[in-house]
């Protein structure tokens, strides 16, 4: 399957100076581990540049100015309006454009915080094809009236008003699109359902911290926190399949059902 796709991409590449590939799926999706299975498999031929949504958070203090500004639930890292659009929009910019030498972002979820510039990785520029993955990459804004009614006991009881779920959708329907308008392919990864996104996270969450199990989170807290990503992640499932050049069905134990590549 992963030859067969970076086949695809490499297609694709043809007459187009630096190809960006996004690669959209919810969390868990296994989306790091394709762009960097699809990396090595390219880079036998091709220049290729791995960038990640997540590497793009704002740090901590600057969320917690959103919090304090606009909303308590901005705090936490996740939604739109959270990542550093500007940031993203730059690096893709001068991986297409910059010829030299462009670091690339990196955010260290341990701390919450991204890491010193000194540590994010150097990339040789410009590059052939760049492999953008993130969980939200592609989505496209909510109607207003999609948001009058709460998705979860987050929503319900947090965002009585509506306030945080309406500024995310605002981020998301204005300079989000800038970002994802320079994505040239998009694939996604399509689980079967929030639920199992759900499981597969908690899974995760017992990978990371096996050694030091009381550093991760409990049930109660993945739930609220999982809660931050429900609304968009459904709103994907409903619609990344119409939109998405390559469609990537994915089954309740991670394994690959079927592809569709849109003509």
């Amino acid at each position: 399957m992963k030859r067969k796709l970076a086949n695809w991409i490499a297609a694709q590449k043809q007459g187009v100076h630096t190809l960006v590939v996004g690669i959209s799926g919810a969390q868990g999706t296994g989306k790091s581990t394709l762009a960097h299975q699809l990396q090595d498999i390219l880079s036998e031929k091709y220049a290729v540049a791995c960038l990640s949504m997540d590497d793009l958070y704002l740090n901590q203090d600057k969320r917690r100015g959103l919090a304090q500004n606009i909303h308590p639930l901005l705090q936490t890292r996740g939604v739109p309006t959270t990542h550093d659009v500007g940031l993203g929009i730059q690096i893709l910019n001068q991986l297409q454009h910059v010829k030299g030498e462009v670091r690339l972002p990196s955010f260290d979820k341990q701390t919450d915080n991204p890491k010193p510039k000194t540590e994010w990785e150097v990339c040789q520029t410009p590059v052939d094809i760049v492999l953008f993955e993130g969980w939200c990459l592609g989505v496209q804004a909510q109607e207003d009236t999609d948001l009058a009614a709460p998705m979860n006991i987050l929503e319900a009881e947090e965002d009585k008003d509506g306030v945080w779920r309406k500024q995310a959708n605002a981020a998301l329907k204005g300079e989000y699109q800038t970002l994802f308008a320079m994505v040239d392919r998009l694939v996604y990864l399509q689980p079967p359902s929030f639920e199992t996104v759900f499981d597969w996270r908690k899974n995760q969450e017992s990978e990371t911290f096996t050694n030091h199990p009381e550093q991760g989170m409990n049930d109660a807290e993945l739930t609220r926190f999982m809660a931050h990503f429900e609304r968009l992640t459904e709103h994907g499932l409903a619609t990344l399949p119409k939109q998405a050049d390559v469609v990537i069905r994915l089954g309740e134990q991670h394994q690959c059902l079927n592809i569709v590549y849109r003509d």
